[in-house]
């Protein structure tokens, strides 16, 4: 049992499935590239775009980087075919209430609106995108910033997460993480589930409580 006054979560692989798309879109982008789809792919999941092509192309200009992205961005966003929830985030999100919580994500505002929508989740009240920080997961900036707009020390966030980078980010933050898939286990979380199936939430006076 964990318990906290605050949840933190990430999006894609935590409570939207996008694989498809994910695989979709940087396999083509990888191709073009002359790059291996399946060494970007392992890259690329959960931080954002630039980032991506900054840690696999290190000689580019920022600029070509950043250029790319944006082509990138509008074509995820507009692919929406195969985004699902992941197994357990409606009764999850409905769980939570009014409780304080946030979306932390590397998409921007346009992809985590269009993510949400087609994966038939409310978008929380606090949302920080990729707009909102200069820095991308595994930095610890989103999810410190999260906290500041919530109001709660970032030692009382539990934070949700399925990648590598955004699970060093939320360690990086002095939060304590739960790890959504099979592979987040892999990173130290701690505590792992499949999916939100296997999570349990209660909210009262003390605070958030996440049973796994």
């Amino acid at each position: 049992m964990l318990t906290g006054r605050a949840l933190l979560l990430d999006m894609d692989g935590t409570l939207v499935d996008s694989h498809a798309v994910v695989e979709r879109c940087w396999s083509r982008w990888a191709r073009e590239k002359g790059l291996d789809p399946a060494e970007v792919l392992a890259v690329a999941h959960g931080r954002q775009g630039h980032a991506t092509m900054a840690a696999l192309l290190p000689e580019r200009p920022v600029e070509v980087n950043l250029t790319e992205n944006r082509a990138l961005l509008a074509q995820e966003t507009a692919d929406t075919e195969g985004i699902v929830p992941v197994s357990g985030a409606p009764a999850f999100l409905a769980a939570l209430g009014g409780a304080p919580h946030a979306l932390v994500t590397s998409a921007d505002v346009a992809l985590s609106t269009a993510r949400m929508g087609a994966a038939g989740l409310p978008l929380p009240a606090v949302r920080v995108t990729a707009e909102d920080v200069r820095a991308s997961k595994p930095d610890p900036e989103g999810f410190l910033r999260g906290a500041e707009l919530l109001g709660i020390d970032p030692a009382d966030c539990i934070v949700f997460e399925d990648s590598e980078a955004g699970i060093a980010a939320a360690r990086a933050a002095g939060m304590r993480v739960v790890g959504v898939g099979p592979q987040a286990a892999r990173f130290a979380p701690d505590g792992q589930v499949d999916d939100l199936t296997a999570v349990t939430v209660t909210v009262d006076g003390e605070g958030i409580h996440v049973a796994i």
